[in-house]
């Protein structure tokens, strides 16, 4: 098997999304008939992007079970012409009792990926964002570490997360902030200063690595668009399924 080119972050135990995540992952909570994170794989199939990583911890073996039918051949000849995927799972409940946050679970899946990934969270609701080869192949004829796509701020994060000048690098404070929208491009180099494959299970986020490479001028953005949510509660969830 490859190299994966795209992981997907679905490790989390989904604490706000209580009750429906206490038996169920939060990446599996269903909008419109599909799973969370359904849309995300369907996506990177299309665009060729088709060995692909997800990071487990909480109920980790139901998302095991609920992607099985996307890596079989049955699973090529679908009616929106989705091929098989190869899924690889890194599973951080089993080898450290739970999620390792971000950074540190992209640490521990590392030695699966390949020098240049995509990476999307697992539990936002974007049905319309192409994870394209050419923006893929930009990236790796860049220098930087990640390219993030960011969002206008969502009532629920007013303040923004990062900045972005008119040259395309992104940074940390700016006067117009916008939203991380979970997707982007990232390479192996940004989580060097984390141990190769992180074997004792560290737990970091993936923030102050993404704000040290920025004051260095290695991460570049562009805005998205498209329709957006972060289902972070059961109040949004409700809201998508009655639309």
């Amino acid at each position: 098997m490859s190299a994966a080119q795209a992981m997907i972050l679905a490790a989390g135990r989904g604490e706000r999304m209580r009750p429906l995540t206490d038996r169920c992952p939060k990446p599996l909570l269903e909008v419109r008939g599909k799973p969370l994170m359904q849309y995300h794989l369907e996506a990177l199939g299309r665009s060729g992007f088709r060995d692909l990583v997800v990071n487990i911890a909480w109920l980790g073996q139901q998302i095991e079970d609920r992607l099985a039918p996307l890596t079989t051949a049955a699973a090529g000849a679908s009616s929106d012409g989705a091929q098989p995927l190869r899924i690889r799972y890194s599973d951080e409940g089993r080898d450290f009792g739970g999620a390792l946050e971000t950074a540190g679970g992209i640490a521990r899946a590392l030695p699966l990926l390949a020098d240049a990934f995509w990476l999307v969270g697992g539990d936002v609701y974007v049905p319309k964002f192409e994870f394209s080869r050419a923006a893929f192949e930009r990236f790796t004829a860049s220098n930087a570490l990640a390219h993030l796509f960011l969002i206008p701020n969502p009532p629920h994060n007013p303040k923004g997360d990062f900045g972005l000048r008119p040259s395309g690098a992104a940074v940390s404070r700016d006067a117009v902030q916008y939203t991380y929208s979970t997707i982007g491009l990232y390479r192996k180099g940004l989580f060097a200063s984390l141990p190769a494959g992180n074997p004792e299970g560290l737990k970091a986020p993936l923030a102050p690595l993404l704000r040290a490479a920025m004051d260095n001028g290695q991460v570049t953005a562009e805005i998205y668009t498209g329709p957006w949510t972060d289902v972070g509660t059961p109040e949004r969830l409700a809201q998508l399924n009655a639309s």
